[in-house]
This record gives structure tokens, sequence and C-alpha cells, in this order.
């Protein structure tokens, strides 16, 4: 047979069935390392290893789909990482349960259990789950081995479960542990009906929800994805507390991670940049004493970085300005994180964000957010009672500002 013929007969089986695939991220949870206990302003709250234990994580997805697949991560582990059985159902209640009847078991290559290798993430198989949005997911991993968690994302703002042995089929976990952060889980994605876009939300601590009610699903990129999620549009959140432009600690720099965190996200169409702040508020606090004084001339210079790794893979992106601050963390061990100077250079930068053109859209927050008579400082109705961090009602405002992509 004539080789253009077979060619034209393959793509014709072929097409289809990648044509039928319109997988798109529709939960995330970005992992970062750990650090040693004691070597940092604060602690990990996660256990330093797990060994013949069941890590229950709950997550609530943005669009649904047909299928289902399960991303969990070593991006940041040392030597492999032995999963022995994983997995997925229907939550149900705040207590680490399933509903019953709804649990499946996920397979990696056709097997049930897989070894991570370190730095790597595991993409379960697809799994036949039909899903409408904002279902509420949880997914259980049993760590047959002693399992070192060096990759992690702190402050989840969503508990999850650890169990003795294996119960990743376990109806319900009476006498597990709590888990105030994210040990394995890092992504879900959805196989929709029609192709979907994704917006990721790209920050720190006002991004992750800290400050926001735990287990009530009421951080800025929640809220958003209750509204967008009815327009077929997906919402995952790439925030990770304490993340900075510049430095590393609590995640990789903005720079490092831009691409694995929001990039190569499937179905991206659009990211909203809200970060910086902690490259403001650190130096010469209880977080980093010894860094000099942050400028705005370095802040840009990273925003510029972002935006042309966004370009150059036609993905939109959107500048959001820093929240006012004034008062931020007073009282704490981390007093100094404000000071007058440091507002000083976040006018610099959101003036910059407003007026240089050179993000696709702005996202002023700040002027959303602050109070008439005292700029510097975050309305009260909208504050967490930190200064820095909104509550619920400032949560809300900032997705309700956003608009529709």
């Amino acid at each position: 047979m004539n080789k253009f013929i077979v060619a034209v007969l393959a793509a014709a089986f072929i097409a289809p069935l990648h044509a039928a695939e319109n997988w798109v991220a529709s939960w995330q949870a970005s992992p970062h390392a750990a650090w040693p206990s004691g070597d940092f302003a604060l602690p990990t709250g996660l256990p330093r290893t797990l060994a013949q234990q069941t890590v229950r994580e709950t997550a609530r997805i943005s669009v649904g789909g047909r299928r289902v697949r399960i991303v969990l991560s070593n991006r940041y582990g040392s030597e492999p990482l032995v999963i022995g059985e994983a997995h997925v159902a229907r939550a149900a209640g705040a207590d680490g349960g399933i509903v019953p009847g709804t649990d499946q078991a996920l397979t990696f290559g056709g097997r049930r259990g897989t070894v991570i290798p370190a730095g790597a993430p595991a993409l379960s198989d697809a799994l036949e789950l039909p899903l409408a949005p904002l279902e509420k997911l949880a997914v259980s991993v049993y760590l047959p081995q002693k399992t070192p968690l060096d990759t992690l994302h702190w402050g989840a703002q969503q508990t999850g479960h650890i169990a003795a042995g294996n119960a990743v089929a376990a109806a319900a976990l009476p006498g597990a542990s709590p888990l105030h952060g994210r040990a394995l889980l890092a992504g879900i994605w959805v196989d929709a009906a029609a192709p979907t876009r994704a917006v990721v939300a790209f920050g720190d601590s006002i991004t992750d929800g800290n400050g926001s009610t735990p287990d009530k699903d009421r951080r800025w990129p929640d809220y958003l994805a209750g509204r967008l999620s009815a327009d077929g549009v997906a919402v995952v959140n790439a925030g990770i507390s304490g993340a900075r432009l510049l430095g590393d600690r609590m995640g990789a720099n903005a720079a490092a991670r831009f691409e694995q965190d929001v990039l190569a996200q499937p179905g991206v169409h659009t990211a909203v940049v809200l970060m910086g702040i902690n490259d403001i508020g650190w130096p010469q606090s209880a977080f980093a004493p010894q860094e000099a004084p942050m400028t705005a001339e370095r802040m840009i210079a990273a925003y510029r970085q972002l935006i042309a790794q966004a370009r150059a893979r036609g993905v939109r992106i959107v500048g959001g300005t820093l929240l006012p601050f004034e008062g931020a963390l007073q009282g704490t061990p981390f007093a100094g994180y404000y000071t007058p100077a440091k507002d000083a250079v976040r006018g610099e930068v959101n003036q910059w964000i407003r007026e240089s053109g050179e993000f696709d859209e702005v996202a002023d927050f700040d002027a959303l957010l602050r109070d008439p008579k005292r700029p510097s400082r975050m309305q009260p109705r909208y504050d967490s009672g930190d200064h820095l961090h909104p509550g619920d009602a400032g949560y809300a405002a900032i997705a309700h500002s956003i608009g529709r992509y």
C-alpha cells in the first residue's frame, strides 16, 4: 500500500482519539521543599517522616469532567518515593470520610503502586469518574515504608488526615491525626466535555488564603472558581505562603517555579500574578534579618521575566497590585515586616504595575481593599486582623473584581 495512503489512514484513526481528550487542570497545590526544624522562623507543621500510614487529602475541584487524573509530587525529594496504593473518592464531611460506593483505585501505568523518582511528579492513569463543577474529592495514599516528607505544601486551609496502616478504601478514619498542610497531592486534572481554559492564580499567602476560614473554600481563587466554573473556566491555585519574586525558602523564587506551576498546567490561558509583598516585608525582619532592603527596580525586573515567560508560551498575564499592609504582624515576633520605607517601595511597584502597560491587564487589588482615609492600611471590613492578609470578605471582593476569562 502507498505510504501516503497508510499515513492518511493512520491519521484518520488516531486524530479522533486525541481530539476527544480535553484535559485541563481543575485543582492545584504548588509543592515546595521542607526546611529543617529550627532552621527558619516558622515550623513546617507536618511530620518529618511517615511510615506504614495513609494520607487522605480533600480538595474541591473547579470544573468537572468525564475522567480524572491525580498528580502526586516528589519534586524536592532526594530519594525515590514509594506509593503502595492510592484511591480517589467523593469526599463526605470534614472528618476525612468518603461517600460510600464512590471509592476507586488509581493506577500508574496499569499498576496500583508506583515509585516516584526524586525530583519528579507521578501522573495517574485516566480514571472514569464523572465529576460536576465544584465537587470535593478525597485522595488517599498509602506509604508502605519510611518516607521523608521533603516535598510539601504549607498551610493548606484544608484539613487532611493521617491514619495508621493501609486505609485508602476506608469509609471513615476514626482516630486519624489531622494534617494542616499538604503532603503528596499536587494536582487534579479532568477530561472536560469540550476544550476548557484554565486561570492560574500565582502568588503568596494572600493567594494561598491565609486569614480565610479553614475548610470552607474561601480563598480568593476558591471564590473565583465558584464564579468562573459556571462559564466552563477552570481556576487553580499556585499560591505558596511566604513565596517571593526573588527569594527562596517557602517555595522557590517566582521565575524558578513559573514554568511548572503555571505554564505547564494543562489548559492554562491566563495567569493572575499577585506576589511581591514578602520581597518587601521580609528583609530586616525575623523572616530574613540579614537581607538588604528590597528595591522596586529589582522587583520590576522579576515581573518582566514572568511576563516574558508567559508571552513566549501564549499565556495572558494579569498583574495584581500589592495590597496595603500598614501595621502588618504588629505584636508578633515578626514586627518590622512593615515600615513606611517599605510601603514607599510598594507604592513604586504598584505605580509601575498600573502605568507601565507591560502586563496584559491590571487587577488593582490595592485600590479595591485600601482604606480611603488611610491608603496604606487595609479597610477593616476586609482585614483578617493581622493587617496583612484579607479575611473572607476581602478574598470575596478580590474574586469579584476579576474579569471573566
